[in-house]
């Protein structure tokens, strides 16, 4: 099968592309296939380096994307001069430098300047959207005037937390109290499409775009980590012509 992606509908300048990954298209196999594009989940390294190939040469990638060892944290590098790689969000103003970020249910959340002269992407599950990576992300790019794209995530439907998680988003602002449906029990279901909303609202970013699939419930589609634990993991990416 071949490789297939995700272009993201939003009206980004010209020279401005991206792209999400799905999960077919790859050579791994068993929890992995098939394009699996995570070096540090258990894989063959030779079956994602062509999974890597295979991706690059399907989207005509002008250079290797900037991967990131990712902690579930706030930090942000600069994807040309990194001074590490373990970091949650990469930003860019150099063209042919792409950015990337991997996830399996968690949230990849794209940005980009309405002149097309800053891109940048960010891993946001709900401890990345709690511990501020959005805000991190748009403080390292200088604020500029942005539009946001939200990638395959798990949904609502599938997304259960605890009331302690609720809690510290809701002691943080009053306003993520809509990213959250009970489910009794102490038990909630979390929105991490609308707590990104939150958040990007906050920021004055109302141009918001994509949001509504679920990793979870799609396994043809998506890899998902609370699906299967052991799982590969997809990749989204930006970048400037």
């Amino acid at each position: 099968m071949a490789v297939r992606w995700i272009t993201p509908d939003w009206p980004a300048p010209p020279g401005v592309r991206a792209a999400s990954s799905l999960r077919a298209g790859g050579v791994s196999v068993a929890a992995y296939a098939s394009l699996n594009l995570g070096t540090h989940v258990g894989d063959e390294p030779a079956h994602v380096a062509e999974n890597r190939r295979r991706w690059a040469a399907a989207l005509d990638l002008p250079a290797e994307p900037v991967w990131l060892s990712q902690v579930h944290g706030i930090r942000v590098v600069r994807a040309d001069a990194p001074d590490s790689f373990t970091a949650d969000a990469a930003y860019t103003q150099a063209a042919g430098v792409v950015c990337a970020v991997m996830t399996a249910d968690c949230l990849p959340v794209l940005l980009c300047s309405r002149d097309g002269g800053t891109v940048a992407a960010a891993h946001a599950g709900w401890k990345g959207l709690l511990g501020g990576v959005i805000e991190a992300t748009v403080a390292a790019i200088g604020g500029r005037d942005l539009m946001a794209w939200l990638g395959p995530a798990i949904g609502p439907q599938a997304f259960e937390v605890g009331a302690e998680v609720r809690a510290a988003f809701l002691a943080q602002d009053a306003g993520f109290a809509t990213g959250f449906r009970p489910l009794g029990a102490g038990q909630w279901r979390a929105d991490l499409y609308q707590l990104a909303r939150v958040v990007l609202d906050r920021l004055d970013i109302t141009d918001i775009h994509g949001g509504g699939w679920c990793t979870h419930g799609h396994p043809d589609d998506f890899f998902s980590y609370r699906r299967d634990r052991e799982t590969g993991r997809m990749a989204t990416l930006i970048w400037r012509e």
